[in-house]
């Protein structure tokens, strides 16, 4: 397949796009079953909730199981906030080969 100038780095575009959308949909997936398996521990181990069905932190730190539920969640917590400068990085990244190729 033969590209016309600078169509295959704005097919990468395409990819990146879809590449984006998979992270954000397994972030939320993550964070979910994180959430709903935090809960459940929470009813197995018989810990007190706040009345809305969370778990509130002095209870959770009771059980093994629900800590390190909240350990994993904060660590994960920090991954959002890395994704909008790979985004930028991978952008300027094409916009660069754009411009080289334009030149």
């Amino acid at each position: 397949m033969k590209f016309r100038k600078g169509q295959g780095i704005l097919s990468s575009l395409g990819a990146l796009g879809i590449g984006i959308a998979a992270l954000a949909i397994a972030l939320t997936v993550a964070f979910l079953v994180m959430g709903q398996g935090k809960d459940q521990i929470g009813s197995i181990d018989n810990l007190d909730t706040d009345g809305d069905g969370t778990i509130n932190n002095s209870e959770c730190i009771k059980s093994i199981a629900c800590n390190s539920t909240s350990s994993l969640q904060v660590a994960t917590d920090t991954i959002p906030g890395w994704v909008p400068l790979i985004i930028i990085a991978a952008i300027g990244g094409l916009l660069l080969g754009l411009v080289k190729m334009f030149k």
